[in-house]
């Protein structure tokens, strides 16, 4: 297999080149930028929405040519998908590039997909913090032999104060984030009991117990009483944004 699907482009400038040339081609207005760590067969396109990471571009010698075309915002993946062509990498960057919404980069380069989560996002921090709890919901309601996990995500999600914050689990443990993106900002975490032990208060996932309480409505309670008193709806972004 050639580790390197595209000599020629590489051997004159390398993808940044290459992708510059088809837009001029195309007659797209595209910016391209060399990425530090294989500028050979990787670049990366801005975007004019701020918030918005380079779309990564990378030439995958193991995926028989492909190339990889990737971009996320705040910590959230957006788009991704492989293509075969660099004409059709262009159209996507150009997309990106101007800051296209994500049905219009979808609508010019149909190789690409993104999920309900990044359309949440792309509507605001409140959509995709009210879609996570569609999801977790839903998760919860597909566990009917957990009953402790599900009546955790309800009693959570009944109180006012935990259901404007992003919600996730691991490991069936809730936590609870002041912000969307991931690395999250965690406020507070509850363990639903696994074999018949109380529910478990958290400062973060498998960190030592606050408190322990015997029904979700308890836990739910105890761990409000925990946060921070001028907490409020998370907001887009990350941990590392602090």
């Amino acid at each position: 297999m050639n580790p390197d699907p595209y000599p020629e482009p590489a051997a004159e400038g390398g993808l940044v080149a290459a992708l510059e040339q088809e837009a001029v081609g195309l007659g797209l207005d595209l910016t391209v930028l060399p990425h530090g760590g294989a500028p050979r067969t990787s670049a990366l396109i801005p975007s004019a929405v701020p918030e918005r990471d380079p779309l990564g571009v990378h030439i995958m010698g193991s995926q028989n040519g492909l190339i990889h075309v990737a971009g996320g915002s705040q910590g959230i993946s957006l788009v991704s998908g492989w293509a075969a062509d660099l004409s059709d990498v262009v159209r996507a960057g150009a997309a990106w590039n101007r800051g296209a919404s994500l049905r219009e980069i979808r609508a010019e380069a149909p190789f690409l997909s993104y999920d309900e989560h990044a359309e949440a996002h792309e509507r605001g921090p409140a959509a995709l913090v009210a879609h996570q709890w569609r999801e977790m919901r839903r998760k919860a309601a597909g566990a009917p032999d957990f009953t402790a996990f599900a009546a955790l995500v309800e009693a959570a999600h009944a109180e006012p104060r935990l259901r404007q914050l992003y919600v996730f689990s691991s490991h069936w443990t809730l936590g609870f984030s002041s912000c969307t993106g991931f690395p999250f900002r965690v406020e507070i975490a509850i363990d639903p009991p696994i074999k018949g032990e109380p529910y478990r208060v958290m400062r973060r996932p498998l960190r030592a117990a606050l408190g322990e309480a015997a029904t979700a409505e308890e836990a739910v309670a105890l761990a409000v009483s925990h946060l921070r008193a001028d907490i409020g709806p998370a907001v887009s972004g990350t941990a590392r944004q602090d």
